[in-house]
């Protein structure tokens, strides 16, 4: 073998190498990017105003026309639009790609349903009052991506889907 071929195979091997480091890099930069958004989740939209809001809406009864609504709220309407413009915030992080569907799904899953659920006749109220179907948009939406990922099978409590789960060592 000669001398040129020794260091064509070596580039070669080089250059494999640097192909194989920057893919690990690439994986490495991804799953920290992941932990990221899971921290930035659970500090940014766990805020004493989120936590209120979220005790707002799951204390609201099933049905409520939209005065009833607004009566029942009253003087906590403020929470009420800090919990709809988290999700709308957190609806749009999803659909570009910023934050996981998964992710949202084991944080907030219930919920972003169940907000819904109980807010849709005053979004709608809303929206043919300010004659914009744009209004709250992107909670909807991720609303309706929760309720999607639940037609086939209810969701299982993570008590019971991953009892059996066991720290790596």
């Amino acid at each position: 073998m000669d001398l040129g071929t020794i260091f064509d195979l070596i580039s070669a091997f080089a250059l494999v190498t640097g192909l194989v480091f920057a893919l690990i890099q690439l994986r490495q930069y991804r799953a920290s990017r992941k932990r990221e958004a899971a921290f930035v989740l659970l500090h940014s939209f766990t805020t004493p105003s989120f936590n209120k809001g979220i005790h707002l809406i799951s204390k609201l009864p099933e049905g409520l026309s939209v005065s009833e609504l607004e009566k029942v709220v009253d003087s906590n309407a403020e929470l009420m639009y800090s919990l709809m413009t988290t999700w709308e915030s957190l609806g749009i992080l999803v659909r570009r790609g910023e934050v996981s569907l998964d992710l949202v799904d084991d944080f907030f899953s219930g919920a972003i349903a169940v907000s819904w659920r109980k807010l849709q006749p005053y979004v709608d109220h809303v929206r043919k009052q300010v004659k914009r179907d744009t209004w709250a948009e992107w909670f909807q939406w991720l609303a309706e991506r929760m309720m999607e990922r639940e037609t086939d099978s209810p969701p299982i409590p993570a008590y019971i889907e991953h009892r059996e789960w066991k720290p790596k060592d």
